[in-house]
């Protein structure tokens, strides 16, 4: 067979697919320059960016994208101006294709079952999202560590001390800390990595049967290869891109879940080509050979799971080629915002301490080998830029990390990026999917409209006893004939003129939502032959109990299941026929002749049936309003209904129904078979065809479906608004369903105007005319939503991307439709780019994992969409809701926790620094350390550590106080808590402090000068002490337990440390004298030399909070 069956068209979908794919490449890549090949004539076009240019007429020219600009710079100043970067990363570039160098993707011939066959060499089938491999780890992982200034630097001092002549301490005072945070961070990537390695061999391990010629055979995902003809199963993950053969399902179609490739929970039909369908037997032979063209629903994607039957597929694509790969992006190394701020101040502080070396050298005279004085001194006054910084942070951040997978408020909540926790309270956009994210992907039927009549869930019963008296007429009528007319019809024949009954309404229109739609019933027996359930025969078994509903759109399986509750039941269908059952037990068939499929285009579906009782030709309808009300019979109360579902969040549709005679059916399909073998404009002539039917046609019913929103979306929405968060909605769906969600979410309030970029259905926004037009209609809008398709955001993009950005983020909200994972991610960039400010994307499928990971904070939400989003995810939540606390409470937590931490480890290195450069210049500028070995050890770890870091449990609100003023969050996207004027204020302090405590040792104790180390150390401690605790804003018991153990420690270390409280040892010989630190003198003078460097601050800290609180204290006192 294998030999037998060439199927020519999969090399023509691979060449189509590389076009494709090519197309896209090349589009991206000149997009920003094709602004000069369209027509010039646009550019005299003003693009008014405020109303006065509307007013001058100026020219377009300033706001036209900066590639023009950008282009002129040449010579020296374009190299200054960044010129070097350019050439560097483009070097880089050329390298890294050079190595990569991408297979060009052309037509490919698949030889069935015989994959020895295929001349090309084909990728392994195997999933990898490891970052690294066993060579690149390590200098990976150094990379990405000494890629930071701080460590970076540290290295280099540390290297330093290999040199006798620079030598200045003991190496472990240097290279204990380093290789520490080393250490540290080496094993914490080990495990992630260890983590993705294991997830990755799971799904590489999992088992398919092959056939060949020698039967079935298992074979492992990872050895799957293009040609193999793979069985799978149901409930089985297909592994990789196949043409989809055959089926055990009679219907020769199978359904697909796709929730882990596009997020949608509903199931996609996909149906086998028919040539190998029909084959008796797969070893038989075809003859002639057969040439069969292959559609989209001929194929199987990888990543999708088998909903219905058995399936046999040939694999075409495998591994780094097939759709969700190539669809999916390469995780980036997200770095925090304030983490980068620290590596700007420590580079500040880097040039502080050259500086300072210099004055040191200079007063020095430069006498002797003055450079390596210099040197001395930048080792000397290291301690300026602390190592302890990074240990602290990561620490930190770890403890932050706990605490919110520890809060039982947001239960469920796991961290799995630990270094970016305070991102969380730096947010300025937030990017979310719709289905499942802000709703839960489940339908409920809401409303019914008559026309004249409305009813609501709380009505619905009556619709129910209206159906079981008409259907239980019908019978009682129809007891002694076969005949099985409808009472609509009885009252048409014998009156056609007379208004029908409420009754006769209600029962046409729910017998039209139980026909007009694409739900199949599927009966599971409880207890299948093999242990795994397995289907029954229809006729069998009709209990309700056993059905369930599949179809390709969660509204239909709503509608559906809404004429079940009421009596009417759908219990089979198959290729050409339907049965319905009465609320008596009566069973309805009805054939089906022709279906029209709903198409984004048209926006409607059809079908014609024949009722087998009576013969009567029916054709029913169901679509958008805007498809529908040119269709229907004129009336007067559709578009006010219709307004008035949307505004109540309801997804409507329209029914309506056109009884056919025979003679009139006939000549329809003729003419729409002809139409279907036409060669030339077949779609346009199939539709025209269609239209010809789709005339004055009788309005039955408008219906109302609720998308239901997730718990609490609309006050969490409006508390992320209130904090100043912009909230984009970036959807696959349909316009209308998303404007619909918008609204009922609460994400566009009530009063706001929403803008549609070209609002008719049928037209997109194609050309940079019509996308100059709607810009500038849409910046004479004010406080108003946009609503905007992602073919026309393309266009928008492509020629006026600065201004389209611009305009687009002084809206309230956003909402994109029809938006594919790689446009979602390219939005996110977008507004990195153009705004500079932090991202955050949430969503909950597979198609949502290029936004996450592109966005500086990712979320995922575990739903109903498997948990493809929330393992790419940087915080993994259970439900929309938690969001506002884990941004409010923990967010705002992270990021003042870190902003003290930081600030305070730098001061901690600054006041000893000060000390040093007082010391030295009192001892004629000698580049001698103060402190020796273990002191400056123990002063960074166990005599300071302990209360520093003790503020990671400091709040300056409580949880609920965050929670019902967000307002608060505001302050925090300014980044007011870390800036170059707090960091100021911090070297201020250090200098005021390491100035008085080391000048008060030395002029308080010029008779015992031999203790000034001791003195000065003593001091040094208990200032550091105090100034925790003047920073702490909420005490916490572990706080008070830190500053005594501190203290405990400090004062238990006296003892036993004598040999270094002498100043260099070696010069003076002085060793700590037990005897005169209990003296009272000793204590008086420490603690008197402690309040002057903490007392005036104690008192500058009153007066600020008294007389220019910050707003958060308003609202505690």
């Amino acid at each position: 067979m294998a030999d037998q069956i060439p199927l020519h068209p999969v090399p023509r979908s691979s060449q189509r697919r590389a076009a494709y794919y090519a197309s896209a490449a090349t589009a991206q890549r000149h997009n920003r320059y094709q602004v000069e090949d369209e027509s010039s004539h646009l550019d005299e076009m003003p693009l008014m960016m405020s109303e006065e240019g509307f007013e001058n007429d100026e020219s377009d020219y300033h706001t036209l994208p900066r590639a023009r600009i950008s282009q002129r710079r040449r010579g020296l100043e374009w190299f200054i101006c960044g010129g070097w970067k350019f050439l560097c990363t483009s070097c880089s570039d050329w390298l890294i294709s050079i190595c990569r160098r991408k297979k060009e993707l052309k037509a490919r011939t698949v030889w069935l079952g015989c994959p020895e066959k295929c001349e090309e060499k084909y990728p392994k089938n195997a999933i990898k999202n490891q970052k690294y491999n066993i060579f690149t780890f390590i200098p990976g992982v150094l990379y990405e560590q000494f890629k930071f200034f701080l460590n970076l630097y540290f290295l280099v001092v540390s290297c330093s001390q290999f040199v006798p002549a620079l030598k200045i301490g003991y190496l472990y005072t240097y290279w204990a800390p380093l290789g520490f945070v080393l250490t540290v961070t080496v094993v914490r990537e080990a495990v992630d990595e260890f983590r993705r390695y294991k997830r990755d061999k799971e799904m590489n391990s999992q088992l398919y049967s092959k056939l060949t010629v020698r039967g079935k055979v298992q074979v492992k995902s990872s050895d799957i290869q293009v040609g193999d003809l793979i069985i799978v199963e149901k409930n089985q993950r297909i592994p990789s891109d196949m043409v989809f053969l055959r089926t055990s399902e009679k219907t020769g179609s199978c359904f697909i879940r796709t929730d882990q490739l596009d997020g949608e929970t509903d199931w996609k039909l996909k149906v086998a080509v028919s040539c190998t369908q029909r084959l008796p037997a797969l070893g038989e032979d075809s003859d002639p050979a057969v040439h069969e063209s292959l559609s989209i629903e001929n194929t199987l994607w990888a990543s999708t799971v088998v909903a219905s039957g058995t399936v046999i597929g040939v694999v075409i694509y495998t591994g780094k080629e097939t759709r969700s790969v190539m669809n999916t992006s390469n995780p980036k190394n997200k770095v925090g915002l304030l983490d980068l701020e620290l590596n700007q101040l420590t580079k500040a502080l880097f040039l502080a301490l050259v500086a300072l070396s210099v004055v040191m050298v200079t007063l020095q005279g430069f006498v002797g080998p003055w450079y390596r004085n210099l040197f001395r001194f930048l080792l000397l006054f290291s301690y300026i830029i602390p190592i302890s910084l990074r240990v602290n942070l990561d620490m930190g951040k770890a403890a932050y990390g706990w605490m919110i997978m520890k809060d039982d408020n947001i239960p469920g909540t796991v961290v799995r990026t630990s270094t970016i926790p305070e991102e969380l309270g730096r947010l300025v956009y937030l990017l979310t999917d719709k289905t499942g994210t802000l709703t839960q992907n489940e339908m409920i039927f809401k409303r019914l409209h008559l026309g004249t009549v409305s009813y609501g869930t709380d009505t619905m019963d009556e619709i129910q006893s209206h159906i079981i008296n008409s259907y239980s007429q019908v019978h009682s009528q129809n007891s002694g004939n076969s005949t099985n007319s409808t009472p609509s019809r009885k009252l048409q024949s014998s009156a056609p003129k007379v208004r029908k009954s409420v009754s006769s309404r209600i029962h046409e229109a729910v017998k039209a939502i139980a026909l007009c739609h694409n739900v199949t019933p599927v009966y599971e027996s409880r207890t299948g032959v093999s242990g795994e359930t397995e289907y029954a025969e229809v006729d069998q078994d009709f209990s309700d109990e056993n059905r369930i509903y599949q179809a390709s759109s969660p509204d239909e399986v709503a509608l559906v299941e809404w004429t079940e509750s009421v009596g009417l039941t759908l219990v089979n269908r198959d290729l050409t026929s339907m049965q319905l059952k009465t609320p008596g037990g009566h069973i309805l068939t009805y054939y089906i002749l022709q279906i029209f499929p709903f198409t984004s285009e048209s926006k409607r579906m059809g079908i014609i049936v024949r009722d087998e009782s009576s013969g009567e030709i029916t054709f029913y309808m169901k679509g958008a309003d805007v498809a529908m009300s040119t269709i229907v019979q004129y009336n007067d109360w559709l578009e006010e209904e219709c307004g008035n579902m949307a505004r109540e969040g309801l997804r409507t549709l329209v029914v309506a129904k056109k009884s056919l005679t025979e003679e009139q059916y006939q000549d329809f399909e003729s003419r729409y078979n002809q139409a279907k073998l036409s060669i030339h404009d077949r779609n346009l002539k199939v539709a025209a065809v269609v239209e010809s039917l789709e005339r004055e046609m009788e309005l039955l019913c408008l219906t109302g479906v609720e998308d239901q929103l997730q718990a609490d979306v609309r006050p969490t929405l409006e508390m992320l608004r209130n904090a100043g968060i912009k909230i984009w909605m970036l959807t696959g769906d349909k316009l209308e369903t998303a404007t619909c969600i918008a609204k009922s979410s609460h994400l566009v309030s009530r009063t706001q105007d929403i803008h549609i970029f070209r609002p008719c259905f049928l037209l997109k926004v194609t050309t940079r005319g019509e996308a100059h037009l709607e810009l500038n209609a849409f910046r004479r809008k004010h406080d108003c939503a946009l609503v905007i398709s992602g073919d026309s955001l393309e266009v928008c993009l492509k020629y006026y991307e600065h201004e389209f950005v611009e305009l687009a983020c002084q809206c309230p909200a956003v909402v994109c439709c029809r938006c594919s994972p790689t446009q979602k991610a390219h939005i996110v960039k977008l507004l990195q780019h153009h705004t500079g400010k932090r991202t955050c994307a949430i969503g909950d499928g597979g198609n949502d994992v290029s936004m996450i990971q592109a966005a500086d904070c990712g979320i995922g939400i575990e739903g109903k969409e498997g948990k493809q989003a929330s393992l790419a995810a940087d915080f993994s939540i259970t439900q929309f809701k938690h969001i506002g606390r884990l941004l409010m409470v923990h967010g705002r937590n992270s990021y003042k926790r870190s902003a003290a931490l930081g600030q305070f480890v730098m001061h901690r290195g600054l006041i000893i620094s000060t000390m040093q450069a007082v010391f030295s210049s009192v001892f004629y500028f000698a580049s001698v350390p103060l402190y020796q070995g273990f002191l400056m050890v123990g002063y960074a770890t166990i005599y300071t550590m302990f209360p520093v870091f003790s503020l990671v449990l400091d709040q300056d609100v409580k949880p609920e106080m965050a929670l019902l003023y967000p307002e608060l969050y505001k302050d925090l996207t300014k980044g007011r808590s870390l800036s170059f004027k707090t960091f100021l204020i911090w070297v201020l302090i250090s200098i005021y402090q390491g100035g008085i405590l080391m000048y008060g040792a030395l002029l308080l104790f010029e008779s015992e000068f031999v203790h000034v180390v001791a003195i000065s150390f003593t001091a040094l401690i208990l200032t550091e002490l105090l100034m925790v605790a003047l920073t702490i804003r909420t005490w916490h018991w572990l706080m008070v337990v830190a500053e005594f153990l501190s203290l405990g420690c400090y004062v238990a270390s006296l003892a036993f440390l004598n040999e270094y409280f002498g100043i260099g040892r070696v010069s003076f010989g002085a060793f700590l004298d037990v005897a005169f630190i209990t003296t009272v003198t000793f204590l008086w003078k420490v603690s008197a030399i402690t309040v002057v460097s903490c007392l005036p601050l104690y008192i500058l800290k009153y007066l600020k909070r008294k007389f220019s609180p910050p707003s958060y204290s308003k609202l505690t006192s």
